[in-house]
């Protein structure tokens, strides 16, 4: 039996661990290399930039532009490229300089439709939209009240008249930028985005324009023909970084993130082979570096190397997977075991959707558990894909129509302990 008193970290124990931590001998500004900090520039995406800003700066004449779409991976600088353009336009504007048509306003407004509790409802997102838009147009009842919009309570036709009543309150161009605009469709509808980009025929003193940024390469294809066509005007596609424009990127953010002589010389090329071999993606390369750098400083090293690059691989990998799974709701885990089940079953690298139905279906059976619709069970898929567990590609059959294969993307390494959180949560015997 084990004496609990063994297992006591004492006051002077802690004391010495928060010492190692106050010396602080490995970070120098970890903000460098964390997902929120916005650089200066944009390395290797000079020729997206150009392209964006010059489809954009016609609203520094008053007149609305071209819908603009950006494709791209994740991490591949789209959303730093639109808000470094984003950035120019509006000091451009503050120098007062208003063209030709006179005096007008300029809003450009940023909305990740990603966000808990912002696009999973049309009412949500266009009350977001109107929070913040209001911020500066200060829309007012007669009582000199600024006009706001409850969380909850209003018809949805009202929250939409307010807000195109708010755009139109006086003459200026709305640029609504929606990054992961994808989201708006699995969460609401074609139409919330077909009635946002037909806006304009409901305006006579404002214009609006839409930048879309999304991850998903495909995303236009499966939506309604009439969306697709009001809502790519433009499109730009952000091809992945390769091994050295993600060592260059790197190179840039460790001088001010980490002390001096910290890094050994294999690390920073380690973690940009890693990135680039799996997606290009420049943020992967950055959690890579922090997390190892984090590794080292708890085991009081004064050196990062190359197995905690690793480790720190290891760690990111294990921890994203497993906690997604661990959160899910209980369907969720029981579409995921039933893929995992039929990976394991067919020993094949692929299978369609149909299959996985049908597996589920079993499988519900097993665990007591009511089984959804298959177009549910495809939306499931679906968010699976995008949090990037599975990979699911469209295939055209022809007269057939199209169909959607599957590719699990769980690591062995993780799998085992994958399947034993999906079973204890769903009580496996």
């Amino acid at each position: 039996m084990i004496d609990i008193l063994d297992d006591v970290f004492g006051s002077n124990e802690l004391d010495d661990l928060f010492d190692n931590f106050d010396q602080n001998i490995i970070f120098k500004d970890k903000s460098q290399i964390q997902t929120q900090y916005k650089p200066d520039t944009v390395p290797h995406r000079g020729e997206q930039i150009k392209m964006i800003a010059s489809i954009l700066a016609p609203v520094l004449r008053g007149e609305r532009t071209s819908n603009l779409f950006v494709y791209g991976n994740t991490g591949t600088g789209k959303t730093l490229s639109v808000l470094y353009v984003k950035d120019a336009l509006e000091k451009r504007m503050q120098k007062g300089e208003k063209g030709e048509k006179g005096d007008f306003g300029l809003k450009i407004e940023y909305l990740n439709c990603k966000l808990k509790q912002v696009a999973d409802t049309e009412y949500r997102i266009l009350a977001e939209l109107y929070k913040q838009l209001n911020k500066t147009i200060q829309m007012k009842d007669k009582e000199g009240n600024l006009i706001e919009i409850p969380t909850t309570g209003l018809p949805t036709q009202e929250v939409y008249s307010r807000f195109v009543n708010l755009i139109d309150s006086k003459k200026q161009i709305i640029v609504l930028i929606l990054d992961e605009i994808d989201q708006i469709v699995h969460k609401i509808s074609n139409n919330f985005l077909y009635s946002l980009t037909r806006l304009n025929s409901e305006l006579s003193r404002a214009q609006i324009s839409v930048v879309g940024i999304s991850n998903d390469l495909t995303f236009l294809d499966n939506v309604d023909p009439r969306v697709k066509s009001s809502l790519s005007e433009e499109e730009i596609i952000f091809p992945p970084y390769n091994a050295l424009q993600i060592q260059d990127i790197l190179n840039k953010r460790v001088i001010n993130a980490f002390k001096e002589g910290v890094l050994d010389s294999g690390v920073i090329p380690k973690c940009a082979a890693y990135a680039a071999r799996e997606s290009g993606d420049a943020r992967r390369a950055l959690d890579l570096i922090r997390v190892s750098g984090e590794l080292a400083e708890r085991e009081g090293s004064s050196k990062i190397t190359v197995s905690h690059i690793d480790e720190a691989k290891n760690k990111i990998e294990r921890d994203k997977i497993l906690e997604v799974i661990k959160n899910h709701p209980r369907q969720f885990q029981t579409v995921l075991y039933s893929i995992i089940q039929l990976s394991e079953q067919k020993k094949k690298e692929s299978f369609f959707t149909g299959d996985v139905y049908n597996n589920y279906q079993n499988v519900c059976n097993i665990f007591k558990t009511d089984a959804l619709t298959q177009r549910r069970v495809g939306d499931i898929v679906q968010e699976f894909d995008m949090l990037g567990i599975i990979n699911v590609r469209v295939i055209s059959k022809g007269r057939g129509g199209r169909m959607r294969e599957i590719r699990l993307c769980i690591a062995p390494n993780v799998l085992e302990k994958a399947k034993e959180i999906l079973e204890n949560s769903l009580n496996y015997n």
